[in-house]
């Protein structure tokens, strides 16, 4: 995809920029909602009506009916699963097309039926429960809908493994196979009951018998950021920050995930920072721009990045700018909205839906 932002938005400096951006939201009025993910560049954040992680702002989607323009700072598997959420008279607009997502690529739609193919002789869709991670096209969200199973978020991961594993006998989860995993061993699965679906490799390089005793097939995906951080980093911190507490995000490796003192969602780590007590030292392993925000926006409390060198930076969430919101507001009915075509919208939607009753 070929995107490139007029010159005149490129050179506007940050002041005008915001300027205009607020102009634009007066004129528009109650017909605009801008939802910010929690990773966006702290400057875009400060525009959103709404802040959240994509399980959060999701469930907001659903539930607005009155705004016309709905404005998605974030990536565009968020903004595809807003669409499908929202009525055919709302136009959902990515400020930056290119704002795409690498663990959702790893989970390619040939990838996975050809994946699927080789489970059905072990029951299919009636014993085999697809849940796929927010971090999918939309057209994987419509072949999870199709066969029975739901989407998840790191929000509701665990709920959604307990919705799969108490209706079928197996759940084949997809694409980050460190959330599945801890999110299996939260459930109480031992190691041996979950196996990794290397799509790369004949039978994703798994036996019979491993299919046969598996109660998780998570798919070989992973977030680059969250692999980043390691149990070296979590001791260096101890080390030298006596009492700090450790959180991280369920993305990041098992070995990482048990050292620390909690894991969660995007959303549950701010209300960690949030809840804690003034003067708390946090080391926090996830992407770079929220730990950012929450160090601002807690000056009573010492918040570092986990790893202390690597800056761990989604460069797809970085791509948006005020000049990308600027342009996209004041051009909105000269932008093409993010648009998914049936019969995908339905089946996306059957999984989705599926995804906000659980929790």
């Amino acid at each position: 995809m070929y995107f490139a932002l007029p010159k005149e938005y490129r050179e506007t400096p940050a002041d005008q920029l915001k300027d205009r951006i607020t102009a634009a939201r007066e004129k528009l009025g109650k017909k605009l909602m801008i939802l910010t993910h929690h990773y966006q560049r702290i400057e875009v954040v400060g525009f959103g009506d709404h802040v959240g992680d994509s399980y959060g702002l999701s469930k907001i989607a659903a539930s607005q009916k009155q705004a016309e323009i709905i404005v998605f700072c974030g990536v565009h598997f968020m903004a595809e699963s807003a669409d499908i959420l929202t009525a055919d008279h709302q136009m959902v607009y990515l400020p930056n097309p290119l704002a795409g997502c690498p663990m959702a690529d790893m989970a390619e739609m040939s990838d996975v039926m050809e994946a699927w193919e080789t489970l059905q002789p072990f029951g299919g869709a009636e014993k085999i429960m697809p849940i796929s991670y927010m971090n999918t096209a939309a057209g994987l969200k419509a072949f999870t809908g199709k066969h029975g199973g739901l989407i998840c978020t790191s929000s509701n991961a665990a709920a959604a493994l307990e919705y799969g594993l108490s209706r079928r006998e197996k759940v084949f989860f997809f694409p980050d196979e460190n959330l599945g995993y801890n999110t299996g061993l939260k459930y109480g699965l031992t190691p041996e009951e979950m196996v990794i679906w290397d799509f790369k490799k004949d039978g994703g390089g798994l036996t019979e018998d491993q299919l046969e005793k598996a109660k998780i097939i998570l798919w070989k995906g992973h977030c680059h950021v969250h692999t980043n951080f390691t149990a070296a980093h979590i001791r260096q911190m101890r080390e030298e920050y006596p009492g700090i507490k450790v959180i991280v995000h369920p993305e990041c490796p098992p070995e990482v995930v048990q050292a620390a003192d909690a894991n969660g969602s995007t959303k549950f780590i701010v209300e960690f920072c949030q809840d804690a007590e003034p003067g708390s030292t946090i080391a926090i392993g996830t992407e770079i721009n929220l730990i950012n925000r929450m160090a601002h926006e807690h000056p009573d409390k010492t918040i570092l990045e986990l790893s202390g060198q690597t800056c761990p930076v989604c460069a797809n969430m970085y791509r948006t700018t005020l000049n990308d919101l600027a342009y996209c507001l004041e051009n909105h009915e000269d932008i093409k909205p993010i648009k998914v075509a049936e019969p995908t919208r339905s089946d996306a939607l059957l999984a989705l839906e599926k995804m906000l009753e659980i929790t």
